[in-house]
């Protein structure tokens, strides 16, 4: 199979879906690996690298998508890239569809067969592919808060981990998975007070068993979100429903009780957002104010450190692009059911269901496509 990889295009976005070492193993695989040039730079990979791989170079992205059958992305494709999408093409990223409905229809339209990183499963029914993104973005999360929280920032003027004879920041986490985790023990290592708030009983056993003695695991619910966000210092939103929109856990009623300076960083917010008064930043305008309460919603966090990013999605997806490029897309579905979890759109078809519920469209189930079930 020819993939192509192309280069980001969404506003500040370096990453690259995959770096020379994977392009080599893909090769070495059988398989024809097209990278649009200068698609690695921002990673630190020049096209010389992807050369020596055995890649060859495009200058274009139309050369990619007109000789690709799959292709591959870090982010969902932009509005530019809509038009050169060929039908049956398999395109091969993080889509979020939930939190876009105009990526959504376009996908349709297009006829595409979009496979989502994010809903990717594996034997554990946990989500491989994702994983290492909300691993960076979780440990991103905490550095930002301590950053923004200082009053040249915008922020409160607080040191998250206080000094002796100086009370440390509290830090209030909404959500016990990999970004939630990730971002408590960062701020617990920066020595502050930590709430992680978690709706799984079973979850929370085992954060209370493996999390360090300032970090303290508590059931959510509206009410406790209430109360902890009144004497919150940093409110890190780190929910997942899988392929959907996030739920608003902090209202903008909520706000009016909150220290001012208080800061924001939702970590859900390609998936819409878990703060009522959430919208997308970038990393050059990073943070926004509402009702004195700081908001950082960058949309692309791992984006700022692309090394280590690119290197971290290149070792999760490799095995999972190899795959896909070995068979026709349906037979390889057929095989891998967690695979087959990943097709969100195919062929003109709504095939997640949580997507079809996100903009009340009608929803197809991908088994439907791969083994003609009426």
């Amino acid at each position: 199979m020819m993939v192509g990889i192309l280069k980001e295009i969404k506003t500040e976005e370096n990453r690259v879906s995959m770096t020379p070492a994977g392009v080599e193993v893909m090769v070495a695989k059988g398989h024809g690996v097209l990278v649009e040039t200068l698609a690695g730079v921002g990673s630190g990979f020049g096209d010389d690298a992807y050369l020596s791989a055995g890649a060859e170079i495009a200058l274009t992205p139309a050369e990619i998508f007109a000789r690709a059958e799959m292709v591959m992305h870090v982010k969902e494709p932009q509005p530019s890239e809509y038009g050169m999408i060929r039908a049956g093409q398999i395109i091969f990223t993080y889509f979020h569809f939930a939190a876009s409905e105009q990526l959504t229809l376009a996908m349709i339209n297009a006829g595409a067969v979009a496979i989502a990183y994010e809903t990717i499963t594996d034997a554990d029914n946990t989500l491989p592919l994702l994983t290492p993104m909300s691993e960076v973005a979780g440990r991103m999360a905490a550095q930002q808060a301590a950053k923004y929280s200082e009053r040249a920032q915008g922020g409160r003027g607080i040191l998250l981990g206080g000094v002796p004879g100086v009370a440390p920041a509290t830090v209030l986490v909404l959500g016990g998975g990999v970004v939630g985790t990730h971002a408590a023990r960062m701020a617990c290592g920066l020595g502050a007070k930590v709430y992680l708030l978690e709706t799984n009983l079973a979850r929370l056993r085992h954060l209370a068993e493996v999390m360090p003695k300032n970090c303290f695991p508590m059931m959510s619910s509206p009410a406790t979100v209430r109360q902890l966000v009144k004497d919150a210092d940093v409110v890190i939103g780190a929910v997942l429903v899988r392929g959907a929109k996030a739920p608003k856990l902090v209202t903008r009623e909520m706000l009016k009780g909150m220290k001012k300076g208080t800061v924001l960083v939702d970590v859900a917010i390609d998936q819409g957002g878990c703060f009522e008064t959430s919208h997308p930043t970038t990393h050059s305008a990073p943070t926004f104010e509402v009702d004195g309460i700081l908001h950082y919603c960058v949309a692309n966090m791992p984006g700022a450190v692309p090394l280590t990013s690119t290197v971290a999605l290149t070792n999760a997806t490799l095995p999972y692009a190899i795959a896909i490029a070995a068979e026709e897309w349906r037979e390889v579905a057929r095989k891998h059911p967690g695979i087959r979890a990943g097709i969100n759109v195919a062929l003109g078809k709504v095939t997640y269901r949580e997507v079809a519920e996100a903009f009340n469209l009608e929803y197809t189930p991908v088994d439907r496509l791969l083994f003609s079930i009426p």
